[in-house]
């Protein structure tokens, strides 16, 4: 694949439009606004940059950079592995859920517009199916490079993330944009941070966004999944 070609395919999957449910999920953030932990820009842009550097940098992008590696050498057991590592170290129930079915969608919606019988292979085995996982053998197969892929991981989910706060709050589409110039350092700091972690070092730590998405399932009124 050509340089142009994968980065237009990077654009593709960083997109809001691509089908796969982002939308519906805030990863607890629904329940930090109904619990008054988050009520302005401030306070959202603390609450992603703890996202950042304590569940997607230590965990997510790991099984990302993985699964990429796995499926560069064409390795279903490894892709697997890095699968399967991410899904059990993911404590809230909602987060496994709403990952593993984007995951299920995106990998289902790359077998049908590509020829690559990697992904088949990998579905065949039921495996989880957790987003990052995918997206990381997804980019692999498109000749993404792994940084990029796990800049496309980040920036999709706070991009996702801003979508539900300015749904959520009085947050206007200058004020998100002011909080992804904010989040962009952050990002940086969770890509470096992830380069040299193995799947045995997975580690994410990030409490009050686990303790806020166990509120969430048991909430009586949710505007999101998760």
């Amino acid at each position: 694949m050509t340089d142009e070609r994968a980065a237009l395919t990077a654009f593709q999957l960083a997109d809001s439009f691509l089908p796969v449910g982002g939308y519906s999920s805030s990863y607890a953030l629904e329940q930090f606004v109904q619990s008054e932990r988050v009520e302005s820009a401030t306070d959202l842009v603390e609450v992603l940059s703890a996202y950042l550097r304590g569940q997607v940098g230590p965990a997510e992008l790991v099984a990302l950079r993985a699964a990429h590696r796995a499926a560069q050498e064409r390795d279903v057991d490894a892709l697997i592995r890095a699968d399967r590592r991410l899904h059990a170290v993911t404590l809230p129930a909602e987060f496994r859920e709403s990952a593993t079915r984007s995951g299920a969608r995106l990998c289902d919606l790359r077998r049908k517009t590509t020829s690559d019988s990697l992904l088949q292979r990998y579905a065949d085995r039921d495996p989880p199916q957790q987003y990052p996982a995918v997206l990381g053998a997804v980019a692999a197969i498109d000749g993404i490079p792994e940084r990029q892929a796990c800049l496309v991981h980040c920036y999709s989910f706070c991009s996702d993330m801003l979508g539900a706060a300015q749904r959520l709050l009085s947050l206007g589409h200058t004020d998100a944009q002011a909080a992804l110039e904010e989040l962009k350092p952050v990002i940086s700091e969770a890509v470096d941070g992830s380069t040299d972690r193995g799947l045995e070092s997975m580690a994410p730590f990030a409490p009050l966004v686990e303790i806020q998405a166990a509120a969430h399932e048991r909430a009586d009124r949710r505007l999101f999944v998760s």
